[in-house]
């Protein structure tokens, strides 16, 4: 989906100003996070590859996907927490806060035995579904053991990240994740090192999970002085559980939509084809990373004013988001359309390449993808998730039959074809609940996207028929090359795709962020 090129109308300016601020602090400290990442990601996973061999860093990367379906089990009471917070900023009742972390608590102590049921079973299945040899299921079971471990650790250590994010403070764990990122990745380079194998992985994000965890609290109490935990009464339970069965539903449907893929291609084809269609998606999912911190930095202050039911207001930051999510990603997706051939022939190897077709989809459902989670996004900082669960079950319930079937038929390009096709259902359904919730008109923009969809379809094909007719043999020209692209191609997008007034909301919202940048 494109964006909805309607013209915004203006907000408050001071208010618009100072969500701004703490949206782009926001943004930038989540920047300077996924930047250590990043690059820790870069320099670890020719290590991992060549550590654990092609099949067993495919079983890696299978295992990983088993344990983010455990992210459906534990109540999602941390996200409930965040998002309640988000609408009560002004809210001066300290001692109601603290009963919703209570609750927080409560719900996750409530959740911890279907935690334990869902990993055990978990556990058990996990040497069938990776298709290890026998030598390999002890090791695979106790991976999994440890992995299910880091992420019970890790849920209970959100609760004082949520009320930090929720208080629109998230800017303040600046060079926190990044160097918390290093540490992970450095005790997994040592687990590679010292030859512990699938075992070490496990254990390093065990131990990164309980640092991580460690940090945040010392955070949350030194920015937030009001924190604390008070006994929840029957209305904060009430409501923080209702919120959290709707997130868990939702959870349980969106990682059932956008994590099963690896699983697929491991079941039907072999784990060897997941390492192939994750190293090939790996540079645009870690491109629009950036973009998903960056709409996520600006969630909290549009949950406030949603709260505030400032309606057209929350319209306008809504239609700005669209059009930047547009722009960055059509230009990131033409600029790796371009180079990623060149980019996994230097890094490792042309081999892993899955080829243009499967290049194209790729790129494409991550377009898609990034609208589908932006609207998302709103659809929950306004408290409304019941309807987005519905709609995300109902692709879920067409994508993976389809992927199964087409897998099998037409391998990767098979998948990447389903895939698109059955998130067609939010593509056109989120719009329409993100209006009812503004209570906007509720149609589908055809007129409005048509302008700048010519544009992205354009940029793509020329890209793709370049990419395979480029092949950089250095780091030097594919980094000039790449950098030359995105900034003609977002030069291109800015002023061909998008009319005159929502042009100069852009630009002058950029200006805005990147005054506050500069003023720090």
């Amino acid at each position: 989906m494109t964006p909805e090129v309607a013209a915004p109308s203006r907000g408050p300016r001071g208010a618009s100003a100072s969500l701004t601020r703490s949206a782009t602090l926001t943004a930038v400290a989540s920047l300077l996070d996924y930047g250590a990442k990043l690059v820790v990601g870069l320099v670890i996973t020719p290590l991992l590859v060549n550590g654990l061999g092609r099949s067993l860093f495919g079983v890696w990367t299978m295992l990983q996907q088993l344990v983010i379906y455990m992210n459906a089990t534990d109540g999602r009471p941390t996200e409930a927490l965040r998002l309640v917070i988000s609408s009560k900023q002004g809210d001066d009742d300290v001692s109601r806060k603290r009963r919703y972390v209570g609750a927080a608590l409560l719900v996750w102590l409530m959740f911890l035995p279907v935690i334990a049921a869902v990993g055990a079973v978990l556990v058990w299945l996990a040497p069938t579904i990776t298709k290890v040899p026998p030598e390999l299921v002890t090791p695979v079971r106790l991976t999994c053991v440890l992995l299910l471990l880091s992420f019970v650790a890790a849920t209970l250590a959100s609760i004082p990240e949520s009320v930090l994010r929720g208080m629109n403070l998230g800017y303040k764990r600046m060079g926190w994740q990044a160097g918390l990122n290093v540490l992970g990745g450095g005790l997994m380079v040592a687990a590679i090192v010292l030859g512990l194998g699938l075992v070490g992985l496990g254990a390093a994000q065990i131990i990164a999970a309980a640092v991580t965890g460690l940090c945040f609290w010392i955070l949350v109490k030194k920015y937030v002085p009001t924190f604390g935990v008070a006994r929840p009464a029957r209305p904060e339970v009430r409501s923080l559980l209702t919120m959290s069965a709707w997130l868990t539903g939702g959870t349980i449907v969106t990682h059932l939509l956008l994590h099963s893929d690896a699983m697929i291609l491991g079941i039907v084809l072999s784990p060897a084809a997941v390492t192939t269609y994750a190293l090939t998606r790996y540079a645009v999912r870690t491109a629009t990373g950036v973009l998903d911190f960056t709409v996520g930095a600006a969630i909290p202050g549009l949950g406030g004013v949603i709260g505030q039911r400032q309606f057209e207001r929350a319209a306008q930051i809504r239609t700005e988001l669209m059009a930047l999510t547009w722009l960055f990603v059509t230009a990131v997706g033409a600029t790796i359309l371009l180079w990623n051939r060149s980019f996994l022939s230097l890094w490792v190897g042309g081999h892993f390449y899955a080829g243009a077709w499967a290049n194209l989809l790729i790129v494409c459902i991550t377009l898609q993808t990034a609208f589908i989670r932006s609207d998302s996004y709103i659809l929950d900082a306004a408290l409304q998730p019941r309807s987005r669960v519905i709609v995300t079950a109902v692709a879920a319930a067409l994508t993976i039959p389809a992927s199964l079937v087409m897998t099998r038929a037409w391998g990767l390009v098979g998948l990447c074809v389903a895939i698109f096709l059955g998130r067609l259902v939010q593509s056109i359904a989120y719009p329409l609940l993100v209006a009812r919730c503004l209570e906007r008109a509720q149609s589908f923009p055809l007129d409005r996207i048509a302008r700048p969809g010519a544009v992205t379809a354009l940029l793509f094909a020329a890209a793709t028929l370049l990419g395979e007719r480029v092949l950089t043999q250095h780091w030097i020209p594919w980094a000039g090359g790449v950098v030359l692209t995105f900034g003609i191609t977002l030069g291109v997008t800015l002023f061909a795709g998008l009319p005159a007034p929502v042009r100069r909301a852009v630009l002058a919202r950029y200006k805005t962020m990147g005054r506050t940048f500069l003023s720090r």
